[in-house]
């Protein structure tokens, strides 16, 4: 199988490879894999005040699609909003790496990483809320 240039680029040089803290408030978690091909992706996405997407990074565990995958759409999900970053879809994943129908699997992967990165951002802030009125309650008392 031959992987288009776009793959190979990103497999060799990928892009936001890492991870950031894990006790970081604006940062959302997104662990997923796919047992038929052993790959496993693990997105984080770090939120600003505004709400955009300050910065992403990645860690895979699978072929050079799945890495590809992963590093692309830590790319795009920069400057997004998270409504805009949940838009992303396999589809565009795809047709961007010039995948081949047998490495789609790897462009689900990647959405499925950005849906589970920005709930998991979405329940760590409504913790963090719930802390921060506990906090305010026992302050007046």
């Amino acid at each position: 199988m031959a992987y288009s240039d776009k793959v190979l680029d990103h497999y060799e040089n990928p892009r936001n490879v890492g991870s950031f803290a894990k006790d970081d408030d604006a940062v959302g978690t997104g662990m997923v894999g796919a047992p038929a091909c052993g790959d496993v992706m693990k997105l984080q996405i770090r939120v600003g005040a505004d709400g955009t997407i300050e910065d992403a990074k990645f860690k895979t565990y699978g072929c050079g699609s799945a890495i590809a995958s992963s590093s692309l759409v830590t790319e795009w999900v920069k400057g997004k909003t998270l409504d805009q970053a949940l838009s992303i879809k396999n589809t565009q994943i795809a047709e961007e790496l010039a995948l081949p129908p047998v490495k789609i699997h790897c462009s689900i992967l990647a959405e499925d990483a950005i849906k589970a990165a920005v709930a998991d951002y979405k329940k760590r802030r409504v913790a963090v809320a719930d802390e921060l009125a506990v906090q305010a309650g026992e302050a007046t008392a």
